[in-house]
């Protein structure tokens, strides 16, 4: 009697979960978000080009999510899905060497359910963290390009970590079609196409192209870091199939 009745509640843990994982957000609701203390000055200016509500909603970001942030730099990124996840939710922040600004970050505002995890980009993910609900790579596939890193093994990681629907999202700057990851290192940017073809050997299926970020004003033929005006983004959501 006691087992049955405690597979009763672990059922229904499990199916609040599902729900809260799949009840709508509306873009008020992403959007309050940014207006949380514990964000700094720096994310709220950061706030113009890197289009947070829009992020939220291409990722498809809901409570509970278990969610890895790669290349988690400052953690801009790490600490708005840390909010959008809430209490019941959980964030690891990879880096292969914590910075000084996530570090005073982690530090100002600690949360126990946004962890920085210290791993290489060949195996990213912490094992406790499995099975994920969503990965995000924001603007460094391209430095990861010139690094050597397997990305193959990277992917194949990132999708044997996911949860069979799981989402990958990439964002990165765009370069010119036919160039491949050559600007990567000089340009910091990436072509889309490859990342595409390269990410759909790992297994996944693209789901989803986001515009949020496009510039067609960018001729994509200086680096990114300068570019007047800012450079062409493009965003990619993929799945792992069910």
């Amino acid at each position: 009697m006691k087992s049955r009745i405690a597979a009763t509640l672990l059922m229904s843990a499990a199916v609040a979960s599902c729900a809260i994982q799949d009840a709508p957000i509306s873009t008020d609701q992403y959007r309050a978000l940014l207006a949380n203390p514990i964000r700094t000055d720096r994310d709220r200016k950061m706030d113009e080009t890197r289009r947070p509500v829009e992020l939220l909603q291409f990722a498809q970001v809901r409570p509970g999510m278990e969610v890895l942030d790669m290349a988690t730099g400052g953690g801009y990124t790490a600490q708005l899905l840390t909010l959008a996840v809430g209490p019941s939710g959980k964030v690891w922040a990879q880096a292969q060497q914590p910075g000084t600004v996530l570090n005073e970050r982690m530090a100002a505002h600690p949360q126990a359910n946004l962890v920085v995890a210290k791993r290489t980009f060949d195996d990213p993910v912490p094992p406790e963290a499995a099975p994920l609900d969503l990965v995000t790579l924001v603007l460094n596939y391209h430095d990861i390009s010139y690094l050597p890193v397997d990305r193959d093994a990277m992917n194949r990681k990132i999708f044997a970590a996911l949860k069979p629907g799981g989402r990958y999202v990439v964002i990165d700057h765009s370069a010119l079609p036919g160039t491949g990851i050559s600007a990567g290192k000089t340009l910091h940017r990436i072509e889309e196409a490859f990342v595409i073809a390269e990410i759909r050997r790992a297994g996944f299926v693209l789901d989803g192209e986001g515009s949020f970020m496009r510039n067609a004003a960018d001729t994509r033929a200086e680096s990114s870091n300068q570019a007047t005006p800012p450079s062409d983004k493009f965003a990619l959501r993929f799945v792992k199939p069910r």
